[in-house]
C-alpha cells in the first residue's frame, strides 16, 4: 500500500507522517517513509538527523545508478521505519516533481520500492503543479492534513482537485482529512459537508506535538518517558488502523474557488447564521426523534 500525505505548508505533515509510520510499524507492517521536500527534513523525527538525500547520493556517484546500494539511500529510523529523503534541486532552479521520479527510479532498481507493506510519501506544501502531484502517480490513497483555520481548506480543496484528476488514470482514492492540533472542528465539518470526504481523525491541541519536531522525536518515542502522551499516540494509531483496513475512499469533487471563499467568509463574518442553522437542525432532529417514539 502506498499513501501520499499532502497539506498546506507548515500544517504538520511531516510530524503526522512520522507518527503514522510508527503506528503502522507497531501493527507489524514493514514501513518506508519517503520525504519529498528539498529541505529533506521529513524523517528528522524518526532518525534524529538529516539523512543524505537521493540527489546527494546520485551526485556523489556521478549519477551511476548501478553504483548505488540500499544502505546509501535507505536509513533505518525509530521503531524500524525505513527512511528515504528525495532532496531537491537548488533553490530557484529545477523541478521538485522531477526529483520525486528520480527517487523512485533507484528504489525500483534496488528492488526496494515494492518490498514494503506501507510506503508513505510526505509531500511539501500545496499541489501547485503536476510535478508536486507526482507522488499521486504511485499512491493508492491520499491523506490531506488540515486544521480548523481559514487557509488550510483552500489547500485541501486544491489537493482534492489533484486527486480527482489523477484518479482518471490511476487507482487513486482520497482516504480523508486529518485535522492537526485544533481544539475545534466546526470549519472542517463545514468543508466536508460541501465536499464530502471522511475525517479520519482530529488531533488535539497539544503543545508536545509541535515540540516533538524540535526534539527530533516522534510522539511514540517521547511517550516512553512521558506516559501522559500515550493518549495522543492513540490518535495516530487510529489513523494507521483506518488506512491499513484499506478503506473505499472517495474521488472528491472539489468546490469552485469563489464558492469556497464565500463559504469560509460567511462562516467567519456571519457566525450567528451558523448558530441559527445548527439550532434549526437540532430542533428538526429532536422533532424527528419524538415522531419516531
Amino acid at each position: 500500500m502506498k499513501v501520499a500525505v499532502y497539506g498546506k505548508g507548515g500544517i504538520g505533515k511531516s510530524t503526522t507522517s512520522c507518527n503514522i509510520s510508527i503506528a503502522s510499524a507497531r501493527r507489524g507492517k514493514r514501513v518506508l517513509q519517503i520525504g519529498c521536500d528539498p529541505k529533506h527534513d521529513s524523517t528528522f523525527t524518526l532518525t534524529g538527523f538529516l539523512i543524505p538525500t537521493i540527489v546527494d547520493t546520485l551526485q556523489s556517484k556521478d549519477y551511476h545508478y548501478e553504483d548505488v546500494w540500499p544502505e546509501d539511500v535507505i536509513h533505518e529510523g525509530y521503531g524500524g521505519v525505513d527512511c528515504v529523503e528525495a532532496g531537491g534541486p537548488p533553490a530557484g532552479a529545477g523541478c521538485g516533481g522531477y526529483v520525486v521520479g528520480e527517487t523512485v527510479k533507484p528504489l525500483k532498481e534496488l528492488n526496494a520500492f515494492y518490498e514494503y507493506d506501507t510506503t508513505l510519501f510526505d509531500v511539501l506544501g500545496d499541489v501547485v503543479c503536476g510535478g508536486f502531484a507526482a507522488p499521486l502517480n504511485y499512491a493508492d490513497y491520499c491523506i490531506i492534513i488540515t486544521d480548523n483555520g481559514f487557509d488550510a481548506p483552500f489547500a485541501a480543496n486544491r489537493i482534492a482537485a489533484s486527486v480527482r484528476e489523477k484518479a482518471h488514470t490511476h487507482p487513486l482514492r482520497l482516504a480523508g482529512l486529518v485535522g492537526n492540533r485544533t481544539s475545534e472542528r466546526d470549519l472542517i465539518d463545514k468543508y466536508v459537508e460541501a465536499c464530502p470526504m471522511a475525517v479520519l481523525e482530529v488531533l488535539p491541541l497539544v503543545e508536545d506535538i509541535r515540540i516533538s519536531r524540535v526534539k527530533g522525536k516522534t510522539l511514540f518515542e517521547m511517550a516512553e518517558g512521558q506516559p501522559n502522551l500515550n493518549f495522543v499516540c492513540d490518535f495516530y494509531s487510529n489513523i494507521a488502523d483506518q488506512i491499513l483496513s484499506k478503506p473505499e475512499g472517495v474521488v472528491p469533487r472539489e468546490i469552485p474557488d469563489r464558492e469556497l471563499f464565500s463559504l469560509l467568509s460567511d462562516f467567519y463574518l456571519n457566525p450567528n447564521l451558523e448558530k441559527e442553522e445548527k439550532t434549526r437542525q437540532n430542533q428538526q432532529d429532536t422533532a424527528l426523534d419524538f415522531a419516531i417514539i
